[in-house]
């Protein structure tokens, strides 16, 4: 009897629908308030910023965003393209400033594979680039690992939702750095053949016994060409 009661019981449970917590009392910063903050104190090149959905760790509502700033390598002396990403941590809008190893946002950030959105990083370590990552976590009960409060406690949960918000961005930022890349390797190519052209008119000089004018007028045909292709590029 008692077995089919906590049948009956555990039956009921699963099939009750529970009524969502409210999501009102989270505080979170906002995609647009991110990429302004980072604008303001970040000189980059590209900016991109992802909010999680609200959910829950423990019965404890909270949610994730993450904003990123990329700087093109060598325009910027205090982002080095050979030195570890610059990690923002806030919780509730309040910046973490020490403890860095020791947070969930940072085991989130080591733990995404950067290699394939075009940033370096050592195996198990920070990633290496001339990149910002700003993380924030808005909770109704932050989990810090200590009083001192300045870092989250690795509950998978958190580092679940910090890296799904990462690798959002990280897609983003994969775009931008494949677009650069394929834009600098056809202004290279670019710049060979507008090297070369002179030299191909007067080697097409030569060979046809072209005037002066004519030489002239196949010069501007070929940059005429050259610029057609560029913008189709």
């Amino acid at each position: 009897m008692l077995t089919k009661k906590s049948e009956a019981l555990f039956k009921a449970i699963k099939e009750t629908k529970l009524m969502r917590p409210a999501t009102d009392c989270l505080a979170p910063i906002g995609e647009e308030q991110m990429i302004a903050g980072l604008k303001k104190e970040i000189e980059a090149d590209f900016y991109t910023a992802a909010t999680r959905n609200p959910t829950i760790y423990r019965g404890h509502l909270f949610q994730i965003e993450v904003g990123l700033a990329y700087a093109k390598p060598g325009e910027n002396k205090d982002l080095e393209a050979e030195d570890p990403v610059r990690m923002m941590r806030f919780a509730n809008r309040v910046p973490l400033l020490y403890m860095t190893g020791a947070c969930a946002m940072s085991r989130a950030v080591t733990g995404v594979n950067w290699k394939s959105y075009g940033i370096s990083q050592p195996k198990g370590a920070i990633p290496v680039g001339p990149l910002v990552v700003m993380l924030h976590m808005a909770s109704v009960w932050v989990p810090f690992t200590s009083e001192s409060k300045e870092a989250i406690a690795h509950y998978t949960e958190i580092i679940k939702e910090t890296t799904f918000a990462i690798q959002e961005c990280g897609r983003r930022l994969s775009v931008y750095i494949n677009r650069r890349r394929r834009e600098a390797e056809a202004e290279r190519k670019r710049s060979y053949i507008e090297e070369y052209i002179p030299h191909l008119a007067i080697g097409l000089k030569d060979v046809l016994d072209l005037s002066e004018r004519q030489e002239t007028t196949v010069v501007k045909k070929l940059n005429t060409m050259l610029e057609r292709t560029h913008l189709e590029v």
